[in-house]
């Protein structure tokens, strides 16, 4: 076993909210990361079938509206069941390419009744097998609008290779104790998952790594007005308020030390890979060990 892990960031749009045709999109990029040599590829936040950009912008905080059940009707159809085999093409993929695959998925599991939307980040293993679901505890803001709280069974970590890998959904990266709970378990690679804005990750990734004296990568999605469906309900109300992203982006690596290994990446969908050395995590847990001395 080496030290090595090479590891690769994809920051795309989804199909949004079109389960099927950004699946499609997630294995093409999973076949391009296992190319370049990948053991371990990340994407953002709610990538599947895609972040509620339409809270803000449909008034969707009003009571009892037909225009939010008619959008929420649509996210609930789109949102992914694991146990309905919404993944089994990326599952398969992974086992296939013997890659591991961090995503990030709106997700309506049948244990909690079925019309329930959660922020998950799920893990899975190069051998295709779904390690955990990580449901992101607390939605912010108008996140709450559509999305149920989560719990912390899914504060886990998975050994690859010499690393052991946690993830956590946006905002809650912003938790102390969520870190603690993953610095308690080894964790030295650390997956945050935004649904894209370098104002999310251009400070917070590098505070983390130093924190931690782990690895970051904050795994960001893009989204620009372009990339609203023609089809979708309300794409003009939507659209009203110009503007040249949803989310920018900001997908970036930070090393223990807190320096870049990739910067942030912005405006426009890219894939990021970069060789991690375990032995840099060995030399800065030398003088801190956020769950140790």
């Amino acid at each position: 076993m080496t030290d090595s892990l090479v590891v690769a960031v994809t920051q795309i749009a989804p199909v949004w909210l079109d389960r099927h045709r950004t699946t499609a999109k997630i294995v093409e990029r999973m076949q391009q990361a296992a190319a370049q040599g990948a053991r371990l590829v990340t994407f953002g936040e709610t990538l599947l079938p895609g972040y509620p950009f339409w809270l803000e912008r449909t008034d969707g905080a009003r009571f009892n509206s037909p225009r939010q059940k008619e959008i929420h009707a649509l996210y609930l159809d789109q949102a992914v069941q694991i146990e309905a085999g919404h993944l089994s093409l990326v599952t398969e993929a992974a086992a296939d390419l013997k890659l591991a695959v961090t995503l990030g998925i709106a997700e309506r599991p049948a244990d909690r009744g079925g019309h329930s939307v959660y922020c998950s980040a799920v893990q899975i293993g190069a051998d295709g097998r779904i390690l955990s679901v990580h449901r992101k505890l607390m939605p912010t803001y108008e996140e709450r609008l559509c999305w149920s709280p989560g719990d912390g069974h899914g504060l886990q970590v998975h050994d690859l290779a010499r690393f052991r890998i946690g993830a956590l959904n946006c905002w809650e990266n912003w938790m102390p104790l969520s870190r603690a709970a993953l610095y308690a378990q080894g964790e030295d690679l650390h997956v945050a998952l935004w649904p894209g804005g370098e104002h999310n990750t251009h400070d917070l990734t590098r505070v983390q790594a130093k924190e931690g004296r782990a690895y970051v990568i904050a795994a960001c999605g893009l989204m620009r007005p372009g990339d609203v469906p023609a089809d979708l309900p309300y794409r003009d109300l939507m659209l009203a308020e110009t503007t040249p992203y949803w989310a920018n982006g900001g997908s970036c690596i930070a090393a223990p030390d807190g320096s870049w290994v990739v910067p942030p990446a912005v405006g426009e969908e890219a894939l990021l890979v970069a060789t991690l050395d375990h032995a840099a995590v060995r030399r800065e847990r030398q003088n801190f060990d956020p769950a140790g001395h």
